[in-house]
């Protein structure tokens, strides 16, 4: 299996930059404000880094250097996390990643604080790029996942979904912050129109790729390798693809239905597990993930061959490999 070392072996200097400004951030409130500091220590470390990557890859695309992009690919690392400080503060996550939430940590109000620190702090690093298409671009990405956010929240626990509400959420939830990355990489290289289409195609089908594959981990996986528990999206009422196949087979018996309606969610969250697992489920759901992994290479072949475009070429197949 690729290892995202290799993958990222073209901007491994480009990633150190981004990690050399989120020590920046808490390193200049350590003797103004050292709980702070604290705390962003402590939640601007680790993760897979893909979006910083995306923008870079794609800027690296059209011949761009590291150095331009550097904010574009800062402020989309930043507002991912935000993003993830909020979620787990709305779920009362205790968890992510194998270690404590910021909400278990320093509680509900400070976690939300914090993720409004960081949603700011973002857009103030978006705005170095002095570009107006890459701030508009932001504001608009902040719209999409807000309202993502809350369409999930109005489906939660809602039997009544199809596929295309699914694809609306996971498109706002997840594939929203990747095409802000590769579109924005594009802008910032003076891309062509052309070429800026296919570099948001790229991000887009690529994001739906990921957060589809995340759905299927959270029924397949172990909690040691997700940091969570297992099935924790559905004890929480978030109907994923592989949840919407069971209730697809099984309209009038299943414990997906039967578990939205409970208060004891924990034995039905079980069965469906089994269930999911010990059919072709996983199968089907995987190669749709694979799916949009290839609808979102299937215009690379139009850029310059680069080591860029072959590292975007590999992180799609990676996506959907993956095991956490």
């Amino acid at each position: 299996m690729l290892k995202l070392s290799s993958i990222y072996a073209p901007i491994n200097e480009g990633l150190k930059g981004v990690e050399d400004e989120f020590k920046l951030v808490s390193e200049s409130r350590k003797q103004s404000f050292p709980e702070m500091a604290e705390m962003l220590d402590y939640i601007l470390v680790g993760g897979k880094v893909l979006r910083p990557a995306l923008s870079m890859l794609s800027a690296m695309c059209f011949g761009t250097g590291i150095k331009k992009v550097l904010p574009l690919a800062t402020s989309s690392e930043m507002l991912h996390i935000a993003t993830l400080v909020h979620d787990d503060a709305i779920d009362k996550a205790d968890t992510r990643r194998s270690r404590r939430t910021v909400n278990s940590v320093w509680g509900l109000e400070k976690a939300i604080l914090l993720g409004d620190f960081l949603f700011a702090h973002a857009a103030e690093v978006a705005a170095e790029t002095d570009n107006m298409r890459i701030v508009t671009l932001f504001a608009q990405t902040l719209q999409i996942i807000a309202s993502g956010e809350l369409k999930q929240a109005y489906a939660s626990f809602n039997p009544d979904q199809s596929y295309e509400n699914y694809l609306e959420r996971i498109s706002g939830k997840t594939a929203a912050l990747f095409v802000m990355a590769t579109k924005g990489g594009a802008i910032l290289a003076d891309a062509s129109p052309s070429d800026e289409e296919i570099m948001r195609s790229y991000g887009y089908n690529l994001g739906l790729s990921f957060q589809i594959v995340d759905d299927i981990l959270d029924f397949v996986g172990n909690a040691k390798d997700m940091g969570k528990p297992v099935g924790s999206d559905l004890n929480n009422g978030t109907v994923t693809l592989p949840a919407l196949l069971l209730m697809d087979r099984y309209p009038e018996n299943n414990p997906i239905k039967d578990m939205l309606g409970a208060t004891d969610r924990s034995a039905h969250v079980a069965r469906a597990v089994e269930m999911i697992n010990s059919s072709d489920i996983i199968d089907l759901s995987y190669k749709e993930a694979k799916r949009y992994a290839d609808l979102a290479c299937q215009d690379l072949s139009k850029l310059p061959k680069t080591a860029a475009r072959e590292s975007l070429y590999q992180l799609a197949e990676f996506i959907v490999e993956r095991k956490n």
